[in-house]
């Protein structure tokens, strides 16, 4: 498999704060990849370094195997989609996506011909003529694209893109982005700090906290076996607890909380017992009225409230420690019959759960 971008111990120090602390990473050819990080972690400093506009500290940045160091922005085959965009208000579509082309002196028929084709690929023919402000917001983010794909840029930077839409619109260009990469056969580097966007759309996932990456991989990798607890909290949602190992059993422990529940569940790592542990929990691993209750750990809740969101509806549920718990009303069973105030049963499997050891 070969790589259209190498990164190897990237460093970035702006006087004393590094933004950017030892980053290894490859982004093998024509996949989705995208950094996924809270503000602040050092995302958007590490783009910017692969587009050129920032020489980083140290470390090594090669494309399609050509050492990038040193080389101008406007050297390096990558372009940077923005967040908002900069769209030409004064120029139409054609013009949008030809503007680089024209800067490159390619000639007026050939111009012609790209922007014709790369119009097609985006799902917008006919759109030349149109004034920017006669496109949606989806569609302009498509134009943008194409501006940037029609110069045939080994990879495709994307800051945050999705940032402006609104909700309905950005659920919608996940999926045609999604649709979008696969198509054109384009890498993809794609910034963001919406969890949602970067499990949709990426074939892999780098987790990014105060300049390094807590773990590199699939969604489902990341989503189902998450490596830190920073990963465990920041990907999907989870319950937690916090508490002390009473007994270990293999790669699981016995697990006393805070609260005075025993519980049986995973560790991350070998904690030796009386080692104080968090616990992190799926909200849809939580087993409502469960019928079989073997194995499970079992214990009960009072509803505070319902949470309703379609297919997403959960109820928001207290101890009678007043401990919060998120629980997911499942699809295949009918819970209608709960109310707030109501006091009900939840169990959990212990494969669901997963420990990590307490910081300090």
């Amino acid at each position: 498999m070969t790589n259209d971008l190498s990164i190897r111990n990237m460093v970035k120090c702006f006087g004393d704060f590094t933004a950017v602390d030892d980053v290894t990473f490859d982004v093998p050819t024509g996949s989705f990849f995208s950094i996924l990080g809270p503000s602040g972690c050092g995302k958007t400093t590490l783009l910017r370094m692969i587009a050129g506009f920032e020489e980083p500290t140290s470390g090594v940045l090669e494309i399609r195997g050509r050492d990038m160091l040193g080389v101008p922005p406007n050297r390096r085959p990558v372009n940077l989609v923005f967040q908002h965009l900069a769209l030409f208000p004064m120029m139409n579509v054609a013009e949008n996506i030809a503007f680089g082309l024209k800067r490159r002196g390619v000639g007026s028929a050939e111009i012609r011909k790209k922007t014709q084709q790369i119009l097609e690929r985006v799902g917008l023919p006919g759109f030349g003529e149109k004034g920017i402000n006669q496109l949606s917001g989806g569609q302009k983010q498509r134009v943008a694209i194409a501006r940037c794909l029609v110069l045939e840029p080994s990879v495709l930077l994307l800051d945050e893109p999705l940032g402006a839409l609104d909700l309905k619109l950005r659920d919608q260009m996940k999926v045609e982005l999604k649709k979008l990469q696969a198509k054109v056969g384009t890498t993809f580097i794609y910034i963001t700090h919406d969890q949602s966007e970067a499990l949709v759309m990426s074939d892999r996932v780098a987790v990014m906290n105060n300049g390094r990456f807590e773990q590199i991989g699939t969604p489902q990798e990341l989503y189902g076996q998450p490596k830190t607890p920073f990963v465990a909290q920041f990907v999907g949602d989870n319950n937690r607890w916090s508490g002390r190992i009473t007994e270990s059993i293999g790669d699981e422990v016995m697990l006393s909380t805070d609260e005075g529940y025993t519980f049986r569940t995973r560790i991350h790592a070998s904690c030796r017992s009386g080692a104080r542990v968090n616990l992190f929990l799926r909200p849809e691993a939580m087993r409502i009225e469960p019928r079989d209750r073997d194995g499970l750990n079992i214990f009960g809740v009072t509803v505070k409230g319902i949470l309703f969101d379609g297919a997403n509806s959960r109820l928001l549920t207290v101890t009678k420690e007043e401990h919060e718990l998120i629980v997911t009303l499942p699809q295949n069973r009918k819970f209608d019959h709960i109310v707030a105030g109501d006091k009900i049963t939840v169990g959990w499997h212990p494969e669901a759960g997963i420990c990590f050891g307490a910081e300090g």
